[in-house]
């Protein structure tokens, strides 16, 4: 959005939202004199809405009154568990010169991937007619178009003859409100408001054809956070000359390697690695790996914090295990959380190829395979995961 110069911005959050709440007030406050702002709006039960929001539709209208006080003429509604880069300039000014009430940012995809998303039918103008939610079979052979109508080229408009939606939407400021208020039992825009505006609303699709993953399982996270470290073309790179990403600088010392070996991996600022070897994997910020330590396919999420080094060993001395990865401990295929504090001799590894498993009582869970341990846990000494 701050690249595309969208700098009134609000954020629907859930429960359980207080660290994200947290970043963003740090990472976004903009000078008093810009009218610009990141705003959290949580979600609140009160005697008219006494549920947590209940989908994106449900989150939105739960504050129209505040997005209605604006005197705007459009509203971009984004997902927040998406990772693409878009200027959505070229977006809004796609709904404009149609005079649609909606658009769709909408994605070319291939047959083999197309029953797992929610498709659309389009006519010459671009506008969408019809939509089908995972079809298979004829179904799924309905719902193939001629992509070359929102500029595919001919080649690609043979591989990729499906379009999905991408989660993001241009609305109008009075098809919004009428759209909301007159469907108000739909909960999602995607699954419901949007196909029943469809007959007599101008629904128009923009096609993005570039690099987008949804990250919402564990999963794609993983997978997508892995993926950074392909060399020498990356599918996503952070880096971006004329639109970098944006956070809060914590001001760190840059990273110390002590006889490392570092493969294909993107390692954070102010992290401290000795003896050890790292393998396709993504270390956060304040990592600390001692010696004799492998990890492969991993991504650690780092500390928020440094722990003296005297707190460290009077710690050890009582038994205590120090933030960070323990000597002579290895991690492989596996997401750890910030602050975790990892003993020596750890073995995480997934050792019997469990696919699912709930043991936040032991500091972990494992979701398709990935161990995941969980932030602030405690990993003893010795431990075979």
């Amino acid at each position: 959005c701050l690249n595309s110069e969208l700098e009134q911005i609000y954020v629907l959050t859930q429960y359980n939202s207080a660290s994200l709440n947290r970043h963003l007030t740090r990472a976004y406050n903009f000078s008093a004199i810009s009218d610009g702002f990141v705003e959290v709006l949580a979600a609140q039960q009160t005697p008219d809405h006494p549920d947590w929001f209940q989908g994106t539709a449900d989150a939105v209208r739960q504050y129209l009154w505040l997005f209605e006080e604006w005197d705007v003429d459009e509203y971009l509604i984004l997902s927040g568990d998406h990772l693409y880069r878009m200027d959505y300039g070229n977006f809004i000014k796609r709904h404009r010169e149609t005079g649609a009430d909606i658009t769709l940012s909408v994605i070319p995809i291939e047959e083999r991937k197309a029953s797992s998303f929610g498709l659309m039918k389009i006519d010459d103008s671009g506008r969408i007619i019809d939509f089908s939610e995972k079809p298979k079979g004829e179904e799924l052979k309905k719902m193939q178009v001629d992509t070359t109508t929102l500029g595919l080229n001919a080649h690609d408009a043979r591989q990729k003859p499906y379009i999905a939606s991408m989660g993001i939407y241009v609305f109008t400021k009075e098809a919004l409100g009428k759209l909301l208020r007159k469907y108000d039992d739909a909960t999602d825009f995607g699954k419901e408001i949007i196909p029943q505006a469809s007959s007599d609303h101008n629904i128009q699709a923009f096609l993005f054809d570039d690099y987008w993953e949804d990250i919402r399982t564990i999963e794609a996270f993983y997978n997508a956070n892995l993926a950074l470290t392909r060399q020498p073309k990356p599918s996503f790179s952070f880096y971006h000359e004329d639109a970098p990403i944006y956070t809060r600088s914590r001001y760190l010392p840059p990273t110390k390697l002590l006889d490392c070996q570092v493969t294909e991996s993107i390692i954070g600022e102010g992290c401290i690695l000795k003896d050890c070897q790292v393998s396709n994997s993504v270390l956060g910020i304040r990592s600390r790996i001692e010696s004799g330590c492998k990890i492969e396919d991993s991504l650690l999420m780092g500390s928020d914090y440094y722990e003296p080094f005297t707190e460290r060993e009077s710690g050890k001395q009582e038994g205590r295990v120090p933030m960070g990865i323990g000597k002579n401990s290895t991690v492989r295929r596996a997401i750890v959380d910030k602050n975790a504090r990892i003993g020596e001799n750890v073995m995480i590894l997934n050792k019997d190829r469990i696919e699912e498993s709930n043991r936040e009582d032991q500091g972990f869970y494992i979701r398709s395979g990935i161990v995941v341990v969980l932030k602030n846990a405690v990993i003893a000494d010795g431990t075979v995961i």
